[in-house]
């Protein structure tokens, strides 16, 4: 079983900057920390797939509605996965989760789906605001 852990929520005003952190460990051995996938849930909306990354190759998937603004990187000197978000807006706020335990058939946005992991994380909040 994978545990995760997130942190860096906070509040900062519209335009501002964040960097979460999603620490993933156990299942050591297995490929369930292959993949990891960061969602948000905002106020009124259906969770949503906002960035996932193929640990150890570098490969990511943001959405193009996000991807001038957040990026997902891997530090693996700290075996973390990290959220780099840029211009953050009021419709930004919401809870951030990453998720790892990849199980479903890899194609184009699937990693960015929540049906296809099965692990999550307990979530950090993000709030934008003036």
């Amino acid at each position: 079983q994978v545990k995760l852990v997130e942190s860096g929520g906070d509040s900062v005003p519209p335009g501002g900057s964040l960097t979460l952190s999603c620490v993933a460990t156990g299942a050591t051995g297995t490929r369930d920390r292959d993949y990891v996938g960061w969602f948000r849930q905002t106020p009124g909306s259906e969770l949503e797939g906002v960035a996932a990354i193929r640990r150890g190759f570098g490969s990511t998937d943001v959405p193009l509605s996000l991807m001038d603004r957040f990026t997902v990187v891997e530090d693996v000197a700290r075996n973390t996965i990290l959220l780099q978000m840029n211009r953050l807006q009021p419709e930004d706020s919401g809870v951030y989760y990453c998720a790892a335990g990849f199980i479903g058939t890899l194609g184009p946005g699937a990693c960015r789906v929540r049906e296809n992991y099965l692990y999550w994380g307990q979530g950090t909040q993000v709030t934008v605001s003036s």
